[in-house]
């Protein structure tokens, strides 16, 4: 089997990767510029100041972990990061003092040490992070809240991991680019579906060369959340529904996005130039509300502004188009889509075919006809090293078929053996600026707006992320 870590074969998915862009592709980004909208300058570092690329962690013998934000997301996943080797959570936090006491309790009825408990105000997170006994934060409150709580974890020295996204607006992702830089810390979006089975074994097999010279990909979050964004218990004081009254954003792409932008080797070797956004008119939400919603209920007091599906087109400096879409409003099954092209064949996830692999295939030579066939063979055959080492695990920790424990033993492995993160605060900061970015080409009529490089220049060069060697978990001190 070819070795997907190899950069020879990166360079054959992305043309010539540093050289090319110098040599044929400064006509084509120029004129991508030329055309996009003005955007935020790239704010210059400040003394000292030193890049994350390639910045390993430090070795952690046993990682201390921090939860701050207990709603069905953050007490859902407090289990798996106890359940991973070597790995402690020291510290439960919510602004509702009830949930910090369930979570506790149910990690001791694991037979978990009990955590520090911190609650009942809005503040509490602070006296967590203020512990010498919490070595990661993981932030799972409300978005509008990621962006306070992963910039205070931060400069109080700790590493972050944040679930999506990790900030709603530029200045913000910004600022914890630049504060990871300073504190050297790591900080990384909690992107699951990057280490989904069928994820992975699609990026390796791009890295293999399979599909030929990649050019196109496809992924997005279609969900259909209608009744649980009018539910009165679920999403606490409604936080969700009530961005759907003020913001026109592709408001959670990521899911869909970051997977296809790893397969590309994003950052890597290529990078992300410019990005327009489409909208529906916004009726899901209201017709449903129309249909299932007492008139009593608060919701009949709003009104949502943001559009059923919104559509990001995002190309690349390789010439590469990544089409991300986001719809939770609309009556439809569950789907992130995650498709990938290139010359020579394509993947496509979620097809309702019924197979081991879950999804359908059609790759030259190997296939004709113009008939799909079973992913299932190529999945096992480039299943990645992750789930063949922790596969078993996953099934008994995890949540979402396993991802979520293979996303927190990966995070706690990397901790303990000092190694690399797989995805860095560059790559969380530019899969999330889809959010501001749509706001900002929907607001210009859907033309082409620009997407910073958050790496200052450092996209161009290849290394590792989500095809990593197979390395295993320390043993207990």
């Amino acid at each position: 089997m070819p070795n997907p870590f190899s950069f020879s074969r990166r360079s054959l998915i992305g043309g010539a990767v540093a050289g090319g862009v110098a040599a044929t592709g400064v006509g084509s980004v120029a004129r991508a510029e030329d055309a996009a909208a003005a955007v935020d300058p790239v704010p210059r570092r400040r003394p000292g100041q030193k890049s994350m690329v390639n910045v390993a962690y430090d070795v952690y013998p046993t990682v201390g972990v921090g939860v701050i934000g207990l709603g069905n997301r953050g007490s859902g996943m407090t289990p798996g990061w106890s359940a991973v080797p070597g790995c402690v959570v020291t510290a439960v936090c919510d602004i509702r003092a009830d949930r910090v006491t369930r979570t506790a309790d149910r990690l001791v009825a694991k037979g978990k040490p009990r955590p520090a408990e911190f609650g009942g105000s809005a503040d509490a997170y602070t006296r967590l992070l203020a512990r010498d006994d919490v070595d990661l934060v993981y932030i799972a409150t409300p978005w509008e809240f990621h962006y306070e709580h992963s910039r205070a974890a931060l400069l109080a020295g700790k590493h972050v991991i944040v679930e999506l996204p990790i900030a709603t607006e530029l200045h913000e992702l910004w600022d914890l680019v630049d504060n990871s830089e300073r504190t050297r810390r790591h900080l990384m979006l909690a992107e699951n579906c990057n280490y989904g089975r069928n994820e992975l074994a699609m990026l390796k097999m791009a890295h293999a060369g399979l599909f030929g010279e990649v050019t196109n990909g496809h992924g997005g979050y279609l969900h259909d959340l209608r009744a649980l964004l009018f539910s009165d218990t679920y999403y606490t004081d409604s936080w969700r529904r009530l961005w759907h009254t003020r913001s026109t954003a592709s408001l959670y792409p990521m899911h869909g996005l970051a997977p296809i932008a790893a397969a590309m080797d994003i950052n890597r070797g290529d990078r992300v130039m410019t990005l327009r956004a489409t909208a529906t008119e916004p009726k899901g939400l209201a017709d449903y509300r129309a249909r299932f919603v007492d008139p009593s209920h608060p919701s009949w007091k709003e009104t949502y502004i943001n559009g059923d599906l919104v559509t990001c087109l995002l190309e690349t400096a390789q010439g590469r188009v990544i089409r991300a879409e986001h719809d939770v409003s609309s009556p439809r099954p569950y789907s992130r889509i995650n498709s990938l092209a290139g010359s020579r064949g394509i993947f496509e996830d979620y097809a309702g075919v019924a197979s081991a692999g879950g999804g359908r295939i059609y790759l030259e030579p190997d296939h004709s006809g113009h008939t799909w066939r079973d992913f299932g063979a190529y999945r096992r055959e480039f299943d990645h090293w992750l789930w063949q080492k922790v596969g078993d695990d996953a099934a008994n920790n995890g949540g979402h078929g396993g991802m979520d424990y293979v996303l927190q033993w990966r995070t706690i492995q990397l901790m303990r053996a000092g190694l690399v993160p797989d995805i860095d605060v560059y790559d969380s900061a530019v899969w999330c600026s889809a959010v501001p970015l749509s706001v900002r080409s929907l607001a210009a009529g859907g033309r082409p707006v620009q997407v910073p490089d958050f790496t200052r220049g450092e996209w161009a060069k290849p290394r590792p992320g989500l095809d990593s060697r197979p390395s295993d978990m320390p043993p207990l001190p």
